[in-house]
């Protein structure tokens, strides 16, 4: 038996509308609010590079000084708008789930951008020329989505450096913050707008801040934090703390069970697990994870105001990794990293609104799930095709917002326009190195 996909074009239109109605009154004029709803449309369209004059061109502006404008001049409130796509994931996915923080690096050329400097990113695996940015993800049963965000500003480079951070437009009232601090307020945010979530869960860069763990304690908020092999814990009341490798090696075969954190693309993550309460605390183990082919280890340092299953911690470590699906979604369906700004604001204002969009594919991909046997369920059973997936809806969508027909003449229009452009540019360079003046 064939099912259909809940695919409704009216509907969706009609869902975008009133994301565009939510956010509003968070502009001032009618022509920011029309740009901001052309950026939006034009994140979402099938445009190679989702920058200003590309997407200026995708939407059927004349020239890119709008979207410009929108990032950098225009009156509105990017916190608030950031306020407003949180509540609106929170009112597609659910309130109660797993608060997943993680950071993402925008690698840039120059030093000019908000809080450029050479530093580790995960989205090199090394040490590049980078801005990086601290998110935080609400994972619940229904998809994921991300809710908040923080540039990180390096201390010595940026924070106490008032020239740079005039020309890049810092505020006065941005200070410096770690990132696990820059983690702490994003969580507490979320929680304070009424996030009911029982959990948070990170990688070591959070894991190993003993100040973010004791404010999720001190809120009642349950914790499975990766750290390194290195942490070292107490157990069984000993004075001497271990390193929680050594711990993993004295563990008797009885200590291991066989848990999946959850489905991948092939299906179940089998991993064996093993957990010991340490110090003086049952509410506090120390989990460990086993891979079954190469027996590389990871460790967890674990917190719950109650006392919980094996299995339990096991879902919310493996919930972590959703954090990399959104910003693979994030980057590779709205352009979260494709901005071509350095100024701060600009920066804010882009990351928002690329989020605002996941956030709208996401809510579609939910409303899209079809009701089905419990058998559908298991993926070796069911005679269905997959529910619709982030990047299909962004797909079908360039169909179902009817982008403007591209004529000869407006390719030609923007081919001039982008070639007088870099005329202007090209001979701003030559200039620079003939006399010497330093390029800006």
């Amino acid at each position: 038996m064939k099912r259909r996909l809940s695919v409704d074009p009216a509907r969706w239109r009609a869902m975008f509308d009133q994301v565009m109605a939510r956010i509003a009154v968070r502009f001032g004029r009618v022509e920011p609010r029309a740009t901001a709803r052309a950026y939006l449309l034009g994140l979402l369209s099938s445009v190679e590079r989702k920058n200003c004059w590309q997407l200026a061109e995708q939407v059927g502006h004349a020239r890119p000084g709008p979207m410009q404008r929108l990032l950098r001049y225009a009156r509105w409130d990017a916190d608030a708008v950031r306020d407003d796509l949180r509540a609106y994931a929170v009112e597609h996915l659910g309130a109660d789930g797993v608060l997943v923080v993680d950071e993402a690096g925008f690698l840039k050329k120059g030093r000019a951008s908000a809080g450029v400097q050479r530093q580790y990113t995960g989205t090199a695996g090394r040490i590049e020329n980078a801005q990086v940015g601290v998110f935080l993800a609400l994972a619940t049963e229904r998809g994921r989505a991300l809710i908040d965000r923080r540039l990180y500003l390096p201390e010595h480079s940026w924070s106490d450096d008032p020239e740079r951070r005039i020309a890049a437009g810092i505020p006065e009232t941005v200070q410096f913050a770690t990132k696990p601090r820059l983690a702490s307020e994003m969580i507490a945010a979320a929680l304070d707008a009424g996030i009911t979530a029982s959990w948070v869960t990170g990688d070591e860069a959070y894991g190993q801040d003993p100040r973010l763990r004791a404010a999720l304690e001190t809120r009642g908020t349950g914790y499975v934090m990766a750290v390194a092999c290195s942490m070292r814990v107490r157990i069984n009341h000993g004075r001497t703390p271990i390193r929680a490798d050594t711990v993993a090696g004295r563990l008797p075969a009885t200590a291991w069970q066989r848990h999946s954190a959850g489905n991948g693309a092939k299906g179940p993550q089998y991993y064996d697990w093993a957990w010991i309460h340490i110090g003086t605390d049952s509410h506090r183990p120390l989990l460990i994870r086993r891979n079954r082919s190469t027996g590389e280890l990871a460790f967890y340092l674990c917190w719950s105001p109650t006392e919980v299953p094996l299995s339990e911690l096991v879902r919310v470590a493996g919930v972590r990794w959703s954090v990399e699906e959104c910003f693979q979604a994030a980057k590779g369906q709205v352009g979260l990293d494709h901005y071509q700004v350095r100024n701060w604001t600009s920066g804010h204002r882009h990351i928002t609104l690329a989020m605002l969009a996941l956030a709208f594919l996401t809510a579609l991909a939910a409303k899209a799930a079809p009701e089905r046997p419990d058998d559908a369920y298991h993926p070796a059973r069911s005679p269905y095709p997959i529910t619709l997936t982030v990047p299909e809806i962004r797909h079908l969508l360039v169909a179902v917002f009817d982008p403007p027909a591209v004529t000869v003449a407006r390719l030609l229009h923007w081919s001039n326009w982008r070639r007088r452009h870099q005329a202007t540019a090209r001979r701003s360079h030559y200039r620079r190195r003939t006399t010497g003046e330093p390029a800006g």
